[in-house]
C-alpha cells in the first residue's frame, strides 16, 4: 500500500512526475469510491447500546400497546403511536441512534394503522375495504410528518407501503372483482416502489448520502412485492419440474437485474423460492435425500461466488447498457 508521502517522495527523487501522481490519487480515489458504492453500507449498529435501547423499547411499547389495547383497540394503537414517536424525540433527534430509530419508526407506523382500524371498526384485512385504505392513507400522511420532523431513511420505505396498501385497498372496495388480481396489483406496487427506489439512487452515485440510505429501504420494501408474485404464479417456487425450472430462470433474471442497479434485496428475498424451486429439480433428477443438501450447496456457492466478483459481474452487465442508462447507475 503506497501512502501520500511515499508518492511525494517518488516525485522528489524524479521517479514520478507531479502530474502523474496527482493522476494516480484520482484513479485510486475514484476506484475507492466506487467499490465503496457496491459494498452497499447499511447503517444499523454503532455500539451494542443500541440494541440494548431497540430491546427495551420493544419490550415496553409491546406491553403498552397490549395493555392499552385491553381497554379499547383504538386506545392501544393511538398509545403505541404517541409513545413511539416521543422516545424518537430523544433516541432519534437527539441521540442519533439508528437501530432504535428503525424499530420506533416501525412501532409509530403501525400504531397509527392500528388506531385507523379501531376508529372505523374494521377487524379483518379480507373485509377491510374503505376502512383498510383509510387508515392506510392516514399512516402514510403520519409517515411523512415523521420524515419531516426525523428524517429517518426507512420512513420513506414505510410511507410509499401504506401508500401503496391505500390505494390497493381503495381500489379493491371501489371493484371488488380486482380481488381476483390481487398478485398482479402487488407485482405493479412493487416496480412503482421499485421505480422509486432507482430514483433516490440517481441522486447519490457514489453512495454517501442519506439519499442511498432511503433507496436501500425502498429496494428492500420492494422486492418481496415484487418476488412473492412471480414466483406464486409458478406454485410458490415451482412445484412441477417445469415451473421449478421456470423459477431458477427467473431467479437468474433478477440476478442480472441486482447486479445491475447494485442492490441484493431481489437475490435476497428469491432465495426461498429458487432454494424450493432447485431442491425440486434435484428430486427430479433423482436425488431426493440429498435434494436439499445439494441444493443449498449449490446455491451457497453460486452466492458467494457472486459476491467475491461482485465488480467484475457488474462490469460484464453494465458494458452491453446504453451509455446514458449507465450514467444513471452507480459504479458505472
Amino acid at each position: 500500500m503506497y501512502s501520500d508521502d511515499d508518492l511525494d517522495a517518488a516525485v522528489g527523487e524524479g521517479i514520478l512526475t507531479r502530474d502523474a501522481a496527482t493522476a494516480f490519487r484520482a484513479f485510486v480515489a475514484r476506484r475507492q469510491s466506487a467499490h465503496e458504492a457496491d459494498e452497499e453500507s447499511v447503517r444499523l449498529v454503532t455500539s451494542f447500546n443500541d440494541i440494548f435501547v431497540t430491546i427495551a423499547a420493544i419490550l415496553l411499547l409491546s406491553a403498552l400497546g397490549w395493555l392499552a389495547g385491553k381497554i379499547s383497540p383504538t386506545l392501544g394503537g393511538a398509545s403505541v403511536a404517541v409513545a413511539a414517536w416521543a422516545f424518537a424525540e430523544y433516541f432519534t433527534r437527539r441521540r442519533r441512534m439508528a437501530l432504535p430509530s428503525l424499530a420506533l419508526l416501525l412501532a409509530f407506523v403501525w400504531g397509527v394503522f392500528s388506531t385507523g382500524l379501531g376508529v372505523v371498526g374494521v377487524d379483518d384485512f379480507a373485509r377491510g375495504g374503505y376502512g383498510v385504505a383509510a387508515s392506510a392513507a392516514a399512516a402514510a400522511l403520519a409517515t411523512w410528518l415523521h420524515w419531516r420532523r426525523f428524517m429517518v431513511p426507512v420512513t420513506v420505505a414505510a410511507g410509499a407501503g401504506a401508500g401503496a396498501g391505500a390505494v390497493l385497498a381503495l381500489g379493491i372496495a371501489l371493484v371488488p372483482a380486482l380481488r381476483e388480481f390481487i398478485l398482479p396489483l402487488v407485482f405493479v406496487a412493487g416496480l412503482g416502489l421499485f421505480g422509486l427506489a432507482l430514483r433516490w439512487d440517481a441522486g447519490d452515485l457514489a453512495r454517501k448520502t442519506r439519499r442511498s440510505d432511503v433507496a436501500f429501504w425502498l429496494h428492500l420494501a420492494a422486492a418481496p412485492l415484487i418476488v412473492h408474485p412471480v414466483f406464486s404464479l409458478l406454485g410458490a417456487g415451482g412445484a412441477t419440474v417445469a415451473g421449478a425450472a421456470g423459477a431458477v430462470a427467473i431467479y437468474a433474471v433478477l440476478a442480472v437485474v441486482a447486479l445491475a442497479v447494485d442492490r441484493r434485496a431481489l437475490l435476497v428475498s428469491a432465495l426461498a423460492y429458487v432454494l424450493y424451486a432447485a431442491t425440486t429439480l434435484f428430486e427430479a433428477a433423482g436425488s431426493s435425500t440429498e435434494a436439499f443438501a445439494l441444493t443449498a450447496l449449490v446455491i451457497g456457492s453460486v452466492l458467494l461466488s457472486l459476491s467475491a466478483f461482485w465488480h467484475h459481474a457488474r462490469r460484464l452487465v453494465l458494458a452491453p447498457l446504453p451509455a446514458s442508462l449507465r450514467q444513471r447507475l452507480p459504479g458505472a
